[in-house]
């Protein structure tokens, strides 16, 4: 079962309330997407860890219901 870009976007934003996210929908399958997310949160967080708050925020559905997630993440600028 495919998942939504809303879904993805309201598990993100759960966690990281603050965050700018911008899903894509990359193959128009709801299994692969690009999402760019900035927060506050990933401030002196290395890119690998940022990634894992990101994946830890999905709750085990990468891999599973969402096949692919090419991820981009950044705290915002001071």
């Amino acid at each position: 079962m495919p998942m939504d870009r809303t879904e993805i976007e309201q598990l993100i934003k759960a966690k990281f309330p603050d965050a700018t996210i911008d899903i894509q929908d990359l193959a128009g399958d709801g299994d692969h997407y690009a999402a760019k997310v900035v927060s506050q949160a990933f401030k002196g967080k290395s890119r690998v860890q940022q990634h894992q708050m990101v994946y830890d925020a999905l709750g085990g559905r990468m891999g599973g219901v969402l096949h692919a997630l090419a991820l981009t993440t950044a705290a915002p600028p001071d």
